[in-house]
């Protein structure tokens, strides 16, 4: 029975890997903070899911559980996961996306070195590390340019995998574009507005503030991303690869699809602009060229953006029903 663990697996992206992974036939082995938190309720109680309390931070504890669990595949999704956050603590950010995942590939790459128990790592990387972008659409060989501390400490992981592959570590990077589901908390701009516009449609909120209408994004559907990274992480060679939809479309697109399924065709007076919501420096525009991921992994998103924002509407308004 092959054997993965998870970092961050009560996140969006690691409580649907878990399940794929569950639903193949694995021993998945998961590091959470506390083993309550919302996503978890998704996955249930299956005998093969074993959940792990560890503080991300402490010294040697992953290096120790990676010598218990031996896992056959590592993914590397624990994170700061938040732009935002990140110029409020770029220090945690940092030692969180960036050391955390130092020392899960030294860990991974001891294993296999000493112990004879080779690892296959998957880190979960960001368009982010693109920044403000040298080209339009990114692929990648994109020049990496952060330009917040998400993106620099996603940055110096992304380059540390390529550095253990180098060592002969089986170690790839999914260069994720944004990608959504029911899943999100309501921090995430998506979130936010697919569940203020539930709320509003039922008369339960007068409006909504946000930060940057124009910002375009190439976003996808979650459980499609989850996906690449099975493959990436099975592939015979490991590499770097881009898994985005090749669309963008900018918030103001995405408040047209959500308003748009409860019947709201002009949403202009619902909707301000709160200049606090506005990030100190935000790419005009992300958007992924997947030729790679689809060429070399065979695959390729199956959710359209208008399908993606009606289920994230849909879940919020079952979610009032309940």
């Amino acid at each position: 029975m092959p054997v993965a663990l998870v970092t961050g697996i009560s996140g969006q992206d690691g409580s649907y890997l878990a399940e794929s992974l569950l639903a193949d036939g694995y021993e998945v082995h998961g590091v959470v903070r506390n083993s309550t938190e919302e996503n978890l309720a998704a996955l249930g109680s299956p005998a093969k899911l074993t959940l792990h309390a560890v503080d991300l931070l402490a010294p040697d504890a992953l290096e120790s559980l990676l010598r218990d669990v031996r896992p056959d595949e590592l993914y590397s999704l624990a994170a700061v996961s938040s732009v935002a956050a990140s110029w409020n603590d770029p220090v945690m950010t940092g030692a969180i996306n960036g050391q955390v995942v130092v020392r899960l590939l030294d860990a991974a790459h001891r294993l296999q070195e000493e112990h004879g128990h080779p690892v296959r790592v998957l880190h979960a990387s960001s368009a982010e590390i693109f920044g403000q972008v040298a080209e339009t659409p990114q692929r990648e060989t994109t020049a990496i340019r952060p330009s917040s501390p998400y993106g620099a400490s996603k940055a110096y992981a992304h380059l540390s995998v390529g550095v253990f592959r180098g060592r002969g570590l089986h170690a790839s990077n999914t260069i994720l574009y944004n990608h959504e589901s029911p899943r999100r908390p309501e921090a995430f701009v998506t979130r936010k507005i697919t569940a203020s516009v539930a709320r509003i449609s039922r008369g339960l909120q007068a409006g909504l503030e946000l930060g940057n209408l124009d910002a375009r994004r190439d976003w996808g559907w979650a459980p499609d991303y989850v996906e690449a990274m099975r493959l990436a992480a099975r592939a015979p060679e490991a590499g770097d690869f881009i898994v985005a939809t090749g669309v963008s479309h900018t918030i103001s697109d995405f408040l047209d699809a959500a308003f748009a399924r409860v019947g709201i065709d002009d949403w202009s007076s619902l909707v301000s602009v709160n200049p606090a919501f506005v990030r100190p420096v935000d790419p005009a525009e992300q958007l992924g060229d997947a030729s790679r991921a689809r060429d070399v992994l065979g695959w390729s998103p199956s959710v359209d953006f208008e399908t993606l924002v009606a289920r994230m509407v849909e879940h919020d308004l079952e979610l009032l029903d309940a």
